[in-house]
């Protein structure tokens, strides 16, 4: 697999560091580009992040690194997150959380065997008002139920 952007992302790329005064300012953006591009953040896509945006592999990797919006190995087509702070807690996240790992067969932060789905328990997802929260990639769910979640795992499967 080829791990170098096109020159249409290339042109992105070039697009997103000139919205900003400083260029490196936009390494968040060119790496969720990346993520989306190749599903996950390995050393080569990292490497090639490095190189797009003229700054050191270790600290395109720092940044990588710190934020957990970001996946350090592949996660699911189809990946699952479930809010457990507070709000969601006290309407049924945690439930739920157990729901989708017993659904799933998968725990915090792992792959299903055939690659379709991940799952990650997360502290927050800014919708207290509509807890409890579920995203399946950048879809979001307010006051999701177990049969809600089973419905949405079920037709993506």
């Amino acid at each position: 697999m080829s791990t170098t952007f096109t020159p249409e992302e290339l042109s992105s790329v070039a697009a997103l560091k000139a919205k900003y005064p400083e260029p490196k300012a936009a390494i968040m953006p060119v790496l969720w580009m990346a993520q989306k591009k190749w599903g996950w953040l390995s050393e080569d896509v990292i490497k090639e992040v490095a190189r797009v945006m003229d700054l050191p592999y270790a600290h395109v990797l720092g940044v990588a690194s710190f934020y957990t919006m970001y996946f350090k190995k592949p996660m699911g087509k189809h990946h699952v997150q479930v809010c457990t702070n507070v709000s969601c807690m006290l309407r049924g996240g945690e439930q739920l959380y157990k729901h989708a790992k017993e659904k799933l067969g998968i725990g915090h932060n792992q792959a299903t065997a055939d690659g379709v789905f991940s799952l990650e328990e997360v502290e927050c997802m800014g919708a207290c008002g509509g807890a409890p929260m579920i995203a399946i990639n950048e879809t979001f769910y307010e006051n999701a139920t177990a049969s809600q979640l089973d419905s949405l795992l079920d037709a993506r499967r």
